[in-house]
């Protein structure tokens, strides 16, 4: 998350020390990725299972149930359950953590090219931005690619709104980061913990 804020800050203001900033920022980010992948802490399937040595070769998922995992690999306190497209999709807390941030950089980066649009006289055309059409900006791997774009269009398209007419229906600006309420990005993302 803070090497995504020190990119979005080094975008606005193209100075080196914002540039270097970034990228040692980024440097932590893959340090604990890597740390967490060494310490056994995710399978080769990406899920949480912090499973201490207790553990077969069955597909990489934990068969020790201490009563937080069950066989599917996820703590079964952190299970979310999302619905999309008429279909619900199981993910664990990270999972969880990446589609809201997904909303959160769409609802960003719309909420800029909004404004530049506006300040342009171009007319209202989020879908026509690329940033829209690619949806990847900040995505990992952790989560399905269509299910990271779809959320962070949605996004999108709120804060391109609240950008382009200059109002903060969906969200709010504290100095030059916008933010998506909370209770739109619960209604957007629809998650359910089980």
């Amino acid at each position: 998350m803070e090497a995504q804020q020190r990119q979005m800050q080094w975008q606005r203001s193209q100075t080196q020390s914002n540039w270097r900033k970034w990228q040692e920022a980024q440097a932590r980010a893959n340090q604990l990725q890597q740390q967490y992948s060494n310490n056994g802490y995710y399978n080769n399937n990406g899920y949480t299972t912090y499973n201490n040595g207790y553990y077969n070769n069955n597909n990489g998922y934990t068969t020790y149930n201490n009563g937080y995992y069950n066989n599917n690999g996820y703590n079964n306190r952190n299970v979310y359950r999302v619905y999309r497209n008429g279909s619900y999709y199981t993910t664990d807390n990270r999972g969880a953590e990446l589609l809201r941030a997904a909303v959160q950089n769409g609802y960003s980066q719309g909420y800029q090219q909004g404004q530049i649009d506006r300040r342009y006289n171009r007319g209202y055309n989020y879908n026509g931005n690329s940033y829209y059409r690619q949806g990847t900006y900040g995505y990992q791997s952790y989560v399905a690619r269509d299910q990271y774009q779809y959320y962070f269009q949605q996004g999108f398209q709120k804060g391109y709104e609240d950008g382009f007419y200059s109002r903060n229906n969906y969200g709010s600006r504290s100095g030059n980061t916008a933010s998506i309420l909370s209770s739109v990005l619960g209604t957007i993302l629809n998650l359910t913990n089980q």
